[in-house]
């Protein structure tokens, strides 16, 4: 679970990056309004979706008007339907215009996220398989991302390449072996837990006999990964991966694999649509 800190800072950071991105020199088009001028403003979605992104489209509009006043409508994780405003704003009117475009970039790429997690864990709740999202996810919104993933119900892996081991084929390779990267590993950073991907049984004892604590099951076929569950018997926990979407989800929750990883949460999202409107 992402901590306060970590939020904050990608939140800044990704609020940073988006109005030097969008503003530049200066909102021309906002000097067209009075300069003291205030609005109200509502962002309304218009299609049914879970809402993710405050923090961020708050954070966009408290750095261009500290005086702004914002009043959600719902909250993080809710269910919206077409037409339902989202937040209502009020403050000055060049900031609100200058704020749109970065704050609903935000809200409508977070949200998507929210909503494929909800729909995909809601397909699964009656069991006790863990949906995990990946690094596969948009540059530099990686936190944020992985925030709205969280806001629809699923889990987080590892948030980068420093908080745990996953020990891919390439690596395998280069270390000589499962046994030699596994013990590398905990050599490394003993702390830290240790993943190992498999692609095939035989694999699957080899990281069993190594001690990883997890196992990721690449492409595994369904009946091999009953047989790794089998095997593993409890002695780490179980990964499925790979190619994994809403009509091979639920057979795969079945086999009793310990977690299913889908990078899909993040990469493939479809932006919500969303519009803002002055009253």
């Amino acid at each position: 679970m992402l901590d306060a800190k970590t939020l904050q800072e990608a939140v800044r950071a990704n609020v940073d990056a988006a109005l030097s991105e969008d503003v530049g020199a200066g909102d021309i088009s906002a000097l067209l309004i009075p300069e003291r001028g205030s609005s109200v403003a509502r962002i309304i979605a218009r299609e049914r979706a879970v809402i993710a992104g405050h923090l961020w489209a708050e954070a966009v509009f408290q750095r261009l008007d500290p005086a702004v006043k914002i009043d959600w409508r719902v909250q993080e994780g809710d269910w919206v339907e077409p037409d339902q405003a989202i937040v209502v704003l009020e403050g000055n009117s060049r900031a609100l215009l200058t704020g749109e475009r970065p704050a609903m970039n935000f809200l409508q790429t977070l949200s998507a996220t929210a909503t494929e997690s909800r729909l995909l864990s809601d397909g699964i709740a009656d069991t006790q398989v863990r949906l995990l999202d990946t690094r596969k996810t948009l540059p530099g919104l990686r936190v944020a991302q992985k925030h709205a993933v969280a806001v629809g119900g699923c889990s987080n892996h590892r948030i980068g390449l420093y908080d745990a081991f996953l020990i891919k084929e390439n690596h395998i390779t280069a270390c000589g072996s499962i046994v030699q990267a596994v013990t590398a590993a905990r050599a490394v950073a003993p702390d830290k837990p240790v993943e190992v991907e498999v692609e095939n049984l035989t694999e699957l004892e080899q990281a069993l006999s190594a001690g990883a604590d997890i196992i990721m099951l690449d492409n595994f076929a369904l009946e091999d990964m009953r047989l790794a569950v089998s095997r593993a018997a409890g002695k780490a926990k179980l990964e499925a991966s790979g190619g994994i979407n809403d009509q091979t989800l639920r057979p795969i929750a079945e086999t009793g694999v310990d977690y299913i990883s889908v990078g899909a949460l993040t990469k493939n999202c479809r932006a919500i649509d969303l519009s803002m409107r002055f009253d």
